[in-house]
């Protein structure tokens, strides 16, 4: 019922049913590492964890992260700005900062572009 609360109201339910099927939790990476592995739940956890603990650290420090076959992470600073306040329509200075931006591999690239043919 929590989750109905956080959602548009005029999203029907079996919308949103198909959206949370069509994502990748860390639970179910969890038990594709069992599956594959062998590994003990508990065990694939902690390295998932580990895992995504190293990343986050990495992306953190300003360094780049690239996964070979997946994609790369890239760390990019954007310059201070103008903007525009819109309560009141002064102009306002926006102050750098980090953002962290993906580009998918060629294999990546290649494999959604044919599974995109498929549909």
């Amino acid at each position: 019922m929590a989750d109905d609360a956080r959602q548009a109201p005029d999203v029907p339910r079996a919308v949103r049913a198909r959206a949370r099927a069509r994502t990748l939790t860390k639970s179910k990476l969890v038990d594709a590492l069992v599956e594959t592995s062998g590994l003990p739940r508990a065990d694939a956890a902690a390295l998932l964890e580990s895992l995504l603990e190293t990343m986050k650290d990495t992306l953190a420090e300003g360094e780049n992260l690239k996964v070979s076959g997946f994609g790369s992470f890239m760390v990019r600073t954007k310059a201070a700005r103008r903007g525009r306040n819109p309560q009141t329509g002064g102009t306002i200075t926006l102050p750098r900062r980090r953002v962290l931006t993906f580009k998918p591999s060629r294999k990546l690239r290649d494999l959604l572009a044919a599974g995109s043919k498929r549909s």
